[in-house]
């Protein structure tokens, strides 16, 4: 019997370590992003065995300026009257005990913690994990499983509005994963990839799809070359397609030259949404600032441009060709003259008994749609009607939408964008048997600073302004064209003619530029003055 025991025993235990080894061999089940930044990417790491977690920590901020010195004298002298009139008691153990004096020294962190690995944060509110609205990495490299780890983090943070990553160490194949998840970002505005050098120079990755919701993106030091500008100028326009999301964009500190400033003026050609573009601290000369200059004033369009002009005309004429053909009838016809017996005919043909046809209102209206071809002052006032329904039930369901769905993303209460119209339709002007267009009005901040731009360059960009100032003044629905313009510390002296032109025609655009108020006794002598030409002309009056 003992036997037969122990036999039982061995076979229970072997069986239960075979349940034990099956269990470990179970690959665990996918972890599911709940939108809380700082659980889910502790988890994510921790699932790919990764050496070190850096901790999530909110940013560091500067302390709160002290009031004005005035205020605190003001409270100073009230609490020193109370303190008068308040005879303070006497404290026996300060009696008995001296009072020790302020610690000079104070705890540190340990040797070396602020140059560990952490992963900054901004929140709306900080006790909420799921209100991340900011992600700062800075100055530790990314490998392809941490941004996979991001990748699954940023995607279910709604409102997550800013990425960081300066100094990082990025690749490019990092760079194209970024590239592959912002489009389910879909809140995410700014882009921020200072000092990351990238060999193959795929910036141009994260603006070349509408999907892309980046508004800003910075890639200030990346040592960008012609390469990389070129790329990116195909990214911002080309006659085929145009960015329509990207409103700055900063290339400082790059190796960009003349080559890269060509190709760069030549995606704004078609461009028609950038705003502010940065070249500074680069190596751009007068052949890359002349194009530039091209852009902002008039330019010929090329042999490629004439023909998508050309087809977009006649897609423009295609849908009253698609119309349905005219039926036999005589009243269909255009331009037919019919007696009136003939047309109370065929309305009463056109009368149908309600009883005989049980489709709805919506089957109806498209088969009338089909048949009849309304007259020119029905078709424009019908198209006018069916413009205002559209737009009063895209208004509703929007409204139905932001009541439903309190927790929804932003992206639904924003505006829809306005459709831009495409340079290529712009009206043209035929100079020596070539189609010129406007330049571009829709940039409105340049920076060309520290750059190898010398007099003969100045003068291309001055008399580029001065024309896309009178255009801009005869035509003030197109753009308000460029306001602001940096060109110190380039080739020339500061003190030569273009620039003080430049300047003077430039001052009076900028928007932050305040004129010098007049002083008090030149307002008196504008008052005294003109009672002087009053009685002068009284006495020739006289």
């Amino acid at each position: 019997m003992g036997k037969k025991g122990d036999k039982n025993i061995k076979d229970k235990g072997q069986n239960s370590a075979h349940h034990i080894e099956e269990d470990g061999d179970r690959t665990p089940e996918p972890h599911v992003c709940t939108g809380h930044f700082q659980t889910d990417f502790t988890e994510l790491c921790r699932r790919n065995n990764m050496a070190v977690i850096p901790p999530v920590v909110p940013r560091a901020h500067r302390p709160p300026s002290p009031g004005p010195p005035e205020a605190q004298s003001k409270n100073e002298k009230g609490k020193g009257k109370e303190d008068k009139n308040k005879q303070p008691e006497p404290d026996p153990e300060s009696v008995l005990e001296p009072v020790e004096p302020t610690p000079k020294s104070y705890t540190t962190k340990s040797k070396f913690e602020y140059f560990k690995p952490t992963v900054q944060v901004e929140q709306d509110h900080p006790d909420k994990q799921d209100t991340v609205t900011e992600v700062i990495v800075k100055g530790w490299k990314i490998d392809e499983a941490m941004m996979t780890v991001f990748k699954q983090c940023f995607v279910s943070m709604e409102k997550l509005h800013t990425i960081n990553f300066w100094n990082c160490g990025l690749t490019g194949e990092t760079l194209s994963l970024l590239a592959s998840f912002l489009p389910q970002c879909l809140n995410t505005r700014n882009l921020i990839l200072d000092g990351n050098p990238v060999k193959e120079e795929n910036f141009h990755l994260l603006i070349n799809t509408e999907e892309i919701p980046v508004q800003n993106l910075s890639l200030r030091h990346c040592s960008i070359t012609d390469l990389g500008a070129e790329n990116l100028g195909k990214a911002l326009g080309t006659t085929q397609t145009a960015n329509t999301k990207l409103l700055t964009l900063n290339l400082n500190g790059n190796r960009i030259g003349d080559t890269g400033g060509q190709a760069l003026a030549k995606g704004l050609r078609m461009n028609r949404t950038l705003l502010s573009l940065s070249l500074a601290q680069n190596s751009i000369g007068d052949v890359g600032i002349r194009s530039l200059a091209d852009v902002l004033s008039k330019f010929p369009l090329t042999h490629e441009e004439v023909v998508q002009r050309r087809k977009l005309i006649s897609e423009q004429g295609a849908p009253d060709r698609k119309s349905p053909p005219p039926s036999r009838r005589g009243d269909n016809r255009p331009g037919s003259v019919r007696s009136s017996s003939h047309l109370g005919k065929d309305a009463k043909r056109d009368k149908t008994p309600k009883g005989k046809h049980t489709k709805g209102k919506e089957e109806k209206d498209d088969k009338k749609g089909k048949k009849e071809v309304p007259k020119k002052d029905s078709f424009t006032r019908s198209k006018a009607t069916l413009v205002a329904e559209a737009t009063k039930t895209a208004t509703k369901a929007k409204d139905k939408k932001g009541k439903d769905k309190k927790g929804a993303q932003q992206v639904e209460a924003e505006p829809e964008n306005m459709e831009l119209m495409n340079p290529l339709m712009e009206p043209v002007e035929n100079i020596k048997n070539e189609l010129w267009i406007p330049g571009n009005r829709t940039l409105i901040n340049l920076n060309l600073r520290g750059n190898k731009m010398t007099e003969k360059g100045l003068a291309d960009l001055l008399m580029a302004l001065q024309y896309q100032t009178t255009l801009v003044a005869f035509n003030k629905g197109a753009g308000t064209g460029l306001m602001r313009i940096a060109v110190d510390r380039n080739e020339f002296p500061v003190d030569c003619a273009a620039c003080q032109k430049l300047v003077e025609l430039m001052i009076p655009k900028d928007p932050f530029y305040v004129a010098p108020s007049s002083s008090p006794e030149n307002e008196s002598q504008a008052d005294e003055d003109p009672p002087k030409k009053d009685a002068a002309a009284d006495k020739k009056k006289k």
